[in-house]
């Protein structure tokens, strides 16, 4: 097998999300975000920020591997559309990196906002210093096979989490959220009142011991 003949299947998306979803949540953190949604859909703790100061906020772009196989992730480089978020699940697996530097590197050039990978990447300097919010399991020099199978499109599992196409996805330092894109009304509703909430606990401790 090579990448050429690779058994990837792919689900083209038939419709995209209206843009307005971006801008609403990028106005919150993700703490409040899941005190939103019964604290409930967000990724767990294994999976963290590759380095600090990252936020980001897409739509995601689910991608199905087999554990330290790449193929279905290079071959959605050709669907990719602006404001994609990249979400990997790589069941976990963190002997084999599937994300280095050449492919953060287009990623970012084809508009993607950030990539998540459930499993390993490599090249850490590097992607870095492209300032692209890369999240991940671990970090391994071990490059990956390119046999496939994999998947494009279809659900899957980020973080005990599943993810579809479209959903609404937000990472800042504490981690990442999904946000089922039928659910997005609602949350974001909810999401204000958390955060008027918190600016009025955060008003009465400052009042408090000024």
């Amino acid at each position: 097998m090579s990448l050429e003949t690779a058994d990837v299947r792919i689900l083209e998306a038939t419709s995209r999300p209206d843009n307005k979803w971006l801008d609403a949540f990028a106005a919150f953190p993700v703490a409040n975000i899941g005190d939103a949604m019964e604290r409930l859909n967000m990724c767990d703790s294994g999976i963290t920020p590759i380095n600090q100061g990252m936020y980001f906020v897409g739509f995601a772009f689910p991608i199905q591997v087999t554990a330290g196989d790449n193929a279905a992730v290079i071959k959605a480089l050709d669907y990719i559309k602006p404001d994609d978020v990249i979400m990997v699940n790589g069941m976990g697996h963190t002997d084999r990196a599937l994300v280095g530097e050449q492919l953060t590197q287009r990623f970012q050039h084809a508009g993607a906002v950030a990539q998540v990978i459930d499993g390993a990447v490599r090249d850490r300097q590097v992607i870095e210093s492209t300032g692209f919010p890369t999240y991940c399991r671990g970090v391994s020099p071990a490059g990956p096979y390119k046999n496939g199978p994999g998947v494009i499109g279809e659900p899957v599992s980020i973080g005990g989490v599943v993810c579809c196409a479209g959903d609404i996805v937000v990472g800042d330092d504490d981690g990442l959220i999904i946000i089922p894109l039928r659910r997005a009304e609602e949350v974001l509703q909810k999401v204000k009142e958390v955060a008027k909430r918190e600016a009025e606990m955060t008003a009465e401790v400052t009042k408090q011991y000024r």
